[in-house]
């Protein structure tokens, strides 16, 4: 597959984006309802949430070729620790997307998952694979909020390309 580093670039912003506009649609939330137990792996709407950003951070030091950090610590299960952790996590990911050529977008990367199992596969595949991860995600959390009674943002790609 070939695809133009412009348009990881593009895929990478569109994330940050709309993680940042789930993030401000939680801070609304009521202490319950950020907690509320949907019965999901992730449990809530921060669950969910942490695990989005605790994926963002994971994939960026693979990108970087650094080992694995922890998933999720106990310092993340915070709505405050994403408002302050995550918008520089997504910058880092903007700053090294910068740097990205259809050359090194086709290259292979070498990481560990978190079992320790090694992988290869080339960058591009990694960078949809974090924004389809999040993608599906967020989706989850637009539907806890709408179980909540709040309309959840709208992210949708499409969306984000009519606001650029």
């Amino acid at each position: 597959m070939s695809v133009s580093a412009d348009v990881l670039r593009t895929q990478i912003d569109y994330t940050a984006w709309a993680s940042m506009l789930l993030l401000d649609a939680a801070a609304q939330l009521s202490p319950q309802e950020l907690t509320h137990d949907f019965r999901t792996a992730d449990r809530s709407v921060l669950g969910t949430l942490v695990h989005i950003f605790a994926a963002d951070r994971l994939w960026l030091e693979r990108v970087h070729g650094r080992p694995n950090p922890a998933f999720v610590s106990d310092a993340d299960r915070s709505l405050p620790a994403l408002q302050t952790g995550w918008p520089p996590l997504l910058a880092h990911w903007k700053t090294w997307a910068a740097g990205l050529t259809g050359e090194t977008a086709r290259a292979q990367i070498a990481y560990s998952d978190l079992e320790g199992n090694p992988w290869q596969q080339p960058l591009l595949e990694v960078i949809f694979h974090v924004v389809n991860h999040a993608t599906h995600h967020r989706g989850q959390v637009a539907g806890f909020l709408r179980s909540l009674g709040h309309a959840p943002p709208v992210t949708d790609l499409a969306y984000f390309y009519r606001q650029r």
